[in-house]
């Protein structure tokens, strides 16, 4: 009788296991660790830059327009400068999400590159002149994302003169006599003019303002913002490196193809000229 019994699939052959872990190890080979740690790097600085800092300018206003400056004439050029920061950031995290994209997608052709640096993969000049134009760009964006964080630690540090000002006023081991003649004027910053009324906070007014959710709230999301500036410019740096050791792969791997295609055709005029000459031995003999 024909035995009909069914096979069971579920079990698979020790060769198909190794198959299988094979190209699951040639995969993982082929994945730019190094640009992809960068490109996470990249992506959470920008994200905690670009949202912190949307909605500490919008706080921002909040306080002036509440505590600053009443009159809206005073600090209008003011607002249309934060409102255009913000349209700014919206511009800023999409240009990073499309630019970490493509860098990664370089690392990718690049450690592809790399890794088949003696096999008949060949590297083209664009190849070569897109890498060297990223490593440039790159470097540019570096550049402006340390102006970038700069200037993010400057509200970091007009809100801590006003935090730590508040906790001197409350601290118990300092004694004033006249807590009123303690005050912080924003108009010696530049961010409105000095006609402004009132322009400054004195006193339990100003410890009333420490005490407003908008300022505790936009204090530390500045200083997140800060921290997300500084991150992207690590993030930055480190695709610096990867970009300009991968140029230098690539540059490398050209010039290895050049030599071996120069090494095959003498290799191959020496074999005719050798055929050659045991042909006309042959001849006279």
């Amino acid at each position: 009788m024909v035995n009909t019994k069914p096979k069971n699939t579920s079990q698979m052959r020790p060769s198909q296991f190794y198959c299988c872990f094979e190209c699951c190890i040639k995969c993982l080979g082929g994945v730019p660790y190094a640009s992809l740690v960068a490109t996470i790097l990249c992506f959470s600085g920008v994200a905690l830059f670009c949202g912190c800092g949307h909605v500490a300018l919008t706080g921002t206003v909040t306080i002036l327009e509440t505590h600053f400056s009443k009159v809206t004439s005073d600090h209008a050029m003011l607002t249309d400068v934060i409102q255009l920061m913000q349209y700014v950031i919206y511009g800023i995290a999409s240009f990073f999400f499309l630019y970490g994209i493509i860098l990664l997608a370089e690392g990718f052709y690049t450690t592809s590159a790399v890794k088949e640096l003696h096999s008949e993969f060949k590297t083209t000049i664009c190849g070569r002149c897109i890498s060297g134009m990223f490593v440039f760009l790159t470097y540019i964006l570096g550049v402006a994302w340390l102006g970038v964080f700069g200037f993010s630690a400057v509200p970091v540090f007009l809100f801590y003169n006003m935090w730590s000002t508040c906790a001197a006023m409350k601290s118990p081991m300092v004694n004033f006599t006249n807590t009123d003649s303690i005050c912080v004027d924003v108009r010696q910053y530049g961010i409105i003019p000095w006609n402004a009324t009132p322009g400054k906070a004195c006193g339990s007014t100003l410890g009333d303002i420490c005490n407003t959710s908008e300022f505790y709230l936009s204090y530390h999301l500045y200083i997140v913002a800060c921290a997300g500036a500084g991150a992207t410019v690590i993030a930055l740096i480190h695709f610096l490196m990867i970009l300009s050791a991968n140029w230098a792969y690539l540059k490398d791997a050209s010039h290895m193809h050049a030599y071996q295609d120069i090494k095959m055709k003498e290799e191959r005029e020496l074999q005719d000229i050798t055929s050659r000459s045991k042909e006309c031995l042959n001849s006279y003999t």
